[in-house]
């Protein structure tokens, strides 16, 4: 994966990113059998996750962290839920607040930095399987975990034996300013608003006053949606701090476990030039930055393709780099 190349049918950046979200499977026919369980939130809050169970007590456990609007039904998630299954590994997917499809109750949702809440479900799923723990996340969801990775130091290696981020924007405002442009912006961004524009306004009849309502309907730009909705109500003072103060990429050094930071180069919204180099990244940290991918697009194989490859080389070496 590390040098992962497109078939030929499914060439560039963006088609690569849609065609995968959209059509690509990690098996014809398959599906995960999903347990899912309610965790209360140390805030009283509450959040849903599902399982896969291990076939034998003991085993190994991946924890999966969707991205931005993403959950447990992701393609992607399917694809590494199934590829857990097969290695006789057990799986957690953890839905970041309001993303399981019911709404969550405090007046806070998720974002790019949420390493707290990251720290929180890791704990939880080490002290409830006591199995080795290894950690992937998607897009969002990975710059979050390696933001929890950063902050936690030599602890990390208590909770986990080995970390990786898929496509994640680690310089979230090169990533940001990316994805509010030009087709990004007709496509992805607009996309992406579009199912978090109600959920915020649903979470604004629960808590009336949480933040400028007329402010939000006018936002038509991640950066105007974070600056009035995700940074205010996370604690950061506007979109330029959240984004600073949420990326990965300048604390990767502080890095203690095995960690994988795999972007394509051709990613539609995390420009080549913003990923980072070898010498930024620290000697914790391997770099797979593959010509081909697009975002979480890594499909494999004669049309329609599959997802199986990525999931195969992520988890291939969490464990190899783990031993």
């Amino acid at each position: 994966m590390h040098d992962h190349r497109a078939p030929a049918w499914l060439p560039g950046g963006n088609l690569q990113t849609i065609w995968t979200a959209l059509f690509s499977r990690p098996h014809l026919t398959e599906s995960p059998a999903y347990r899912r369980e309610r965790w209360t939130a140390p805030d009283g809050d509450f959040i849903d996750v599902d399982h896969v169970d291990a076939a034998t007590p003991g085993a190994p456990r991946l924890v999966l962290f969707h991205g931005l609007e993403g959950s447990s039904q992701s393609r992607y998630a399917l694809a590494f839920a199934l590829a857990a299954q097969a290695r006789g590994w057990g799986c957690t997917l953890p839905h970041f607040r309001g993303c399981s499809g019911v709404p969550n109750l405090a007046p806070r949702a998720y974002h790019s930095g949420d390493f707290e809440e990251i720290g929180w479900m890791l704990r939880r799923v080490c002290a409830a399987h006591g199995a080795p723990v290894y950690a992937v996340g998607v897009s969002l969801g990975g710059n979050a975990l390696l933001r929890w990775a950063e902050e936690a130091g030599e602890t990390a290696r208590a909770t986990v034996r080995a970390v990786a981020a898929i496509s994640s924007p680690l310089d979230l405002a090169a990533a940001g300013r990316a994805i509010d442009r030009g087709f990004n912006w007709a496509v992805y961004a607009r996309m992406f608003l579009k199912t978090m524009k109600p959920r915020a306004l649903a979470k604004l009849e629960l808590h009336p006053g949480l933040f400028d309502r007329e402010r939000l309907l006018a936002a038509r730009t991640l950066y105007e949606f974070d600056d009035v909705f995700t940074a205010p109500l996370h604690g950061y003072r506007d979109t330029p701090d959240y984004w600073a103060r949420a990326s990965a990429k300048p604390h990767l050094h502080a890095i203690r476990v095995p960690a994988l930071a795999l972007n394509a180069r051709n990613d539609p919204f995390v420009p080549g030039a913003s990923l980072p180099a070898a010498h930024e990244a620290g000697r914790h940290v391997t770099l797979w930055q593959p010509p081909h991918g697009g975002h979480v697009g890594f499909t494999t194989g004669p049309f329609p393709g599959s997802v199986r490859a990525l999931p195969e080389a992520v988890l291939g070496w969490l464990q190899a780099a783990a031993a």
